[in-house]
């Protein structure tokens, strides 16, 4: 009687995202998130790049009025390839990168704010760099939970739809 407890409990077991739906209109609302801070942030260590800052300077050079160099340009660079991919998978990994990486852009501006004016602030960040960490991560963790986390979501919605399906399907 215990195995069969058992097996059935494993036959129920929830993975991650097993519950949301695969393909649904809200896919847009990530898509275009994804898609405005990947370009931004790509422009950016593009232009950090091409001013030729050292990779380590922290003399706060300035590109588009963030300090930057190197390092931080580079990073903005993989960050924004990652976003524009997201962008054009979309879908649940799109809603899943975005607030992923908001929750990384939340805590690396309080761990930069920590390091202002220390000797390891490598990626020269200044307290607009830590203000616009904190924008870029709120921005992107609304565009990813857009639709996705409320207590009033509409009952078309596709995520309310996936939680409270009939006993019968479960």
């Amino acid at each position: 009687m215990a195995t069969h407890a058992l097996h059935r409990l494993n036959q129920h077991r929830v993975t991650l995202n097993e519950h949301l739906p695969v393909d649904h209109r809200l896919s847009r609302v990530y898509r275009v998130g994804a898609g405005l801070m990947g370009l931004f942030l790509l422009v950016f260590g593009i232009l950090g790049l091409l001013h030729r800052i050292g990779f380590f300077d922290t003399g706060g050079d300035r590109v588009a009025g963030l300090n930057t160099n190197g390092t931080l340009s580079v990073l903005s660079i993989a960050v924004g390839l990652l976003l524009l991919y997201g962008m054009v998978r979309g879908g649940n990994f799109a809603s899943s990168l975005n607030i992923v990486l908001g929750v990384a852009f939340l805590i690396s501006g309080f761990v930069n704010l920590a390091l202002i004016g220390t000797p390891r602030n490598f990626l020269a960040f200044g307290m607009q760099n830590v203000l616009f960490s904190f924008v870029v991560g709120l921005l992107l963790m609304v565009f990813g939970m857009y639709g996705r986390v409320t207590g009033f979501l509409p009952h078309d919605n596709p995520y309310w739809r996936a939680r409270h399906r009939p006993p019968e399907e479960l």
